[in-house]
């Protein structure tokens, strides 16, 4: 008998569908690329998937799926989502400044995080991990995802933030893998892979709406 897999997701993706109107290129989530200086291209990871945490949650700030409106609230979220000269390598810089923008804007919400430390005997168990992106994707939220050193997982840059909209792990949660948005696209990741090969590890973070 094969390995029962267990599969969570946000229920509605196309909410992270971006059209860009000139080209008709569909895109997944928004893309750094799009900010309009060279170091926004350069640093704007943690804004970008900031953007699209805030995007999905308050799908009200966006007025349609198009990029126009999109980078239009990139650049609102970069006003308080900015990175330092070493870009946002911590959670709790990127939570700090979301809740900043959060205020600035009205926007009511709780935070949750969970840090991957350097240290690998101060590392949670990577069931902890699994379970606290399972968390979030069952709140219907997007899992923001800090990579300080992707190990052997290829499909991710080191120093960089990514969007988790889907978890795939096994029943023993010895195994998994996660969808993220980045650069515009879908990309898959050995979550495991990752967790035991990180040498600078990482963290997660989502945020949920809040009555307070």
């Amino acid at each position: 008998m094969g390995v029962k897999m267990i599969k969570r997701s946000i229920s509605n993706q196309n909410l992270l569908t971006v059209v860009d109107e000139s080209t008709q290129d569909i895109n997944c989530g928004c893309n750094q690329a799009w900010y309009t200086t060279d170091w926004q291209r350069r640093a704007g990871c943690g804004p970008s998937v900031a953007s699209n945490l805030f995007g999905y949650l308050f799908s009200e700030l966006n007025n349609s799926n198009n990029k126009e409106n999109w980078l239009s609230l990139m650049e609102d979220v970069w006003e308080y989502v900015t990175p330092t000269t070493r870009g946002m390598p911590t959670t709790q810089l990127f939570y700090d400044s979301s809740l900043a923008y959060a205020m600035a804007k009205g926007l009511k919400i709780k935070y949750e995080y969970c840090d991957v430390p350097e240290e690998a005997s101060c590392r949670p168990i990577f069931q902890e991990i699994v379970h606290f992106i399972e968390n979030g994707l069952n709140e219907d939220v997007p899992v923001a995802f800090l990579n300080l050193c992707n190990g052997e997982e290829q499909c991710l840059y080191r120093w960089h933030w990514v969007t988790i909209i889907e978890l795939d792990y096994s029943e023993d949660q010895s195994s998994a893998s996660v969808t993220i948005l980045d650069e515009g696209i879908q990309k898959t990741i050995d979550l495991a892979l990752w967790y035991k090969t990180t040498t600078l590890g990482g963290g997660f973070v989502y945020f949920i709406r809040s009555s307070q």
